[in-house]
């Protein structure tokens, strides 16, 4: 097992790399320069002809921007391999102490979505599953398409209209750390919380009531109910326990959506996360800052599917990894 972990490990490097070769090529390749925008202060779209060339030659040598797209990029390579990330081209902070304010907001918004979506969806589908083709299957089977089908930022603008005309409630322009005031906290995350979660939610309960039902039917399940087991029993100890592969697989890749989802939940409510911080690095052409929060965003899902590959052999230990 600790052999297989370490396999998958090192197939990691070849996906990092490849991901951070093509998020610095579309990034030199999309309109705009960096050095033009921070001596114009202007858009994507302005021409270099209104920035004085001499300086923008000289901002563009101090910056690295002069050279070779590979010496670029090696450079940039390197760096990451010694563990160094840079410094933001725009704001010249280190990027370290930047992701490090910035990472836990992600993290527990991502965690309370995932934890909404858990509490929401596993209930739901069990819920559903064992009240097959009544109303109530009938209603979580719509709800959970509504929640599959509905954008992130179509739910959340209509969570901030909602509030904003029945409520009078807006986001708060400045952010809460959760150690600061908790209650705080948590009202600024609950609401982009539970947008995230309500599709998440959807996912579990869809794969929950498959996977369960596909398993109800199973041999040794009537054969459960033949002995006179309680249904409660029949359900928890052999449906349930055997049903839960696929169900942490979705687990797994909804983790990893919803970390990605942030960036979205943050843009519409004002969270200063890693989300509101890479767009923030596209906006203004920060390629030290685009390059290395997708570099960790691809590591984050990577470990991810790791750690759900793990959780297989612990569930079923039949599962053997070569």
């Amino acid at each position: 097992m600790l052999r297989h972990l370490a396999q998958r490990l090192l197939h990691l490097v070849p996906t990092l790399v490849l991901v951070s070769l093509l998020t610095f090529l579309a990034l030199r390749v999309l309109p705009g320069d960096a050095a033009i925008l921070m001596v114009a202060g202007g858009g994507p779209g302005e021409a270099s002809t209104t920035v004085a060339q001499e300086e923008l030659g000289q901002l563009r040598a101090s910056l690295g921007l002069d050279a070779p797209w590979p010496l670029q990029y090696g450079r940039w390579l390197g760096d990451v391999l010694t563990l160094d990330l840079g410094s933001s081209l725009v704001s010249g902070r280190d990027v370290w102490g930047d992701v490090a304010r910035k990472l836990p907001v992600t993290l527990e918004l991502a965690a309370l979505a995932t934890l909404v979506a858990l509490l929401v969806g596993l209930p739901a589908g069990l819920f559903s599953a064992l009240r097959q083709d009544t109303w109530g299957d009938y209603v979580v089977r719509v709800l959970a398409l509504g929640g599959i089908s509905l954008p992130h930022f179509w739910l959340a603008t209509l969570v901030l209209l909602a509030g904003l005309l029945f409520f009078a409630w807006i986001p708060p322009v400045e952010y809460v750390g959760l150690f600061r005031d908790p209650l705080a906290n948590l009202s600024q995350l609950l609401w982009p919380a539970l947008v995230l979660g309500y599709s998440g939610g959807a996912i579990v309960a869809r794969m929950t009531r498959s996977a369960l039902l596909e398993v109800l039917r199973q041999d040794y399940i009537r054969t459960a109910r033949a002995k006179g087991l309680p249904e409660a029993v029949v359900v928890r100890r052999h449906a349930l326990s055997n049903a839960l592969l696929p169900i942490v697989t979705v687990v797994g890749l909804l983790l990893a959506t919803l970390v990605t989802g942030a960036i979205i939940m943050e843009q519409v409510f004002a969270l200063p996360g890693l989300g509101l911080y890479l767009l923030d690095g596209v906006r203004q052409r920060d390629y030290v800052v685009v390059q290395s929060v997708v570099l960790l965003f691809t590591l984050a899902v990577l470990l991810i599917n790791l750690a759900v590959d793990a959780a297989y052999a612990w569930l079923d230990p039949r599962i053997r990894v070569g």
